[in-house]
């Protein structure tokens, strides 16, 4: 997901709102009121969360965000940092899962906003199907050593089944029981010079020897699930969306939004909380 506005910390426990002045903390040194607190609050955090709790409510009288979907970024944010999900939100300034899911939730209001206002043409449609990588699969035989890959690529060519010499040879125990099946995967996911030479294949092609980090792998290309123009268009046109989003972009954006629905701010010290200034210097 691109980095909007709304991913710094999100302070939940500051409720701008008249505070009465009870007392919050006492001690012999002297006691801290409710309105000390608050005023120590809004001075330091005050600005930036009224402006998130004020874009929130102005876009979501307007958009609306799944649970589904926000649930789809939040998996791939898991996916990729694994069990160190939680330590590594917590490392960005996230109190808890539920903190960022509000993040989460708050930047799919500002694309859903800003993607309303872009325009794409039918040839950079054409030009992203053209570049599209589609998720392959793939099997593989991995050995140690090219004398080894060699002696298996002739194999092959001799007519030995690939599930055979991958159950036989194959030092990757996740896959080799499996005849070498690697299962679905897209950019990104595999070895760089992996997925190079398996994108290169035509489908039920077997490639050369291929040298990776891990060893030298024999890959066949199994399936291709490149869908057609028709079915991928909504999904491209939020690709060249994406890539045409700015800071100065959302700023406009926004400032647009609370202009038509009049937010007004009434404490002097908050103003700036209407100002999206700050994001064209990003």
């Amino acid at each position: 997901m691109k980095k909007w506005i709304l991913t710094g910390i999100m302070i939940s426990a500051l409720v701008l709102s008249a505070c009465s002045n009870s007392t919050v903390m006492k001690s012999d040194s002297g006691n801290i009121s409710q309105d000390e607190l608050y005023q120590a609050l809004k001075t330091k955090y005050g600005t930036q969360t009224l402006q998130e709790l004020a874009v929130e409510k102005v876009l979501s009288k307007e958009y609306t965000v799944t649970k589904s979907a926000i649930d789809a970024e939040v998996k791939k944010v898991k996916e990729q940092l694994g069990d160190q999900f939680l330590t590594t939100l917590q490392q960005y300034g996230y109190k808890d899962e539920a903190d960022y899911r509000n993040v989460v939730k708050l930047n799919l209001l500002e694309e859903k906003a800003v993607y309303k206002t872009l325009k794409v043409t039918d040839q950079e449609l054409k030009d992203a199907y053209a570049s599209y990588k589609p998720e392959i699969r793939a099997r593989h035989i991995l050995v140690n050593d090219k004398k080894t890959a060699d002696e298996v690529e002739a194999k092959l060519k001799k007519g030995e089944k690939f599930d055979d010499l991958a159950k036989k040879y194959s030092q990757d125990p996740a896959s080799s029981s499996n005849g070498g099946d690697l299962g679905w995967f897209g950019t990104g996911e595999m070895d760089a010079d992996f997925e190079k030479a398996a994108y290169a294949l035509k489908l039920k092609e077997v490639s050369d020897p291929v040298k990776t980090q891990y060893g030298y792998h024999i890959i066949q290309l199994t399936d291709k699930a490149k869908k057609s123009f028709a079915q991928m268009k909504n999904t491209l046109t939020d690709q060249v969306k994406e890539t045409k989003v700015t800071q100065e972009k959302i700023a406009t954006v926004l400032k647009a939004e609370f202009k038509k629905a009049n937010v007004n701010i009434s404490d002097k010290d908050l103003k700036k909380a209407t100002d999206f200034s700050a994001l064209t210097s990003q």
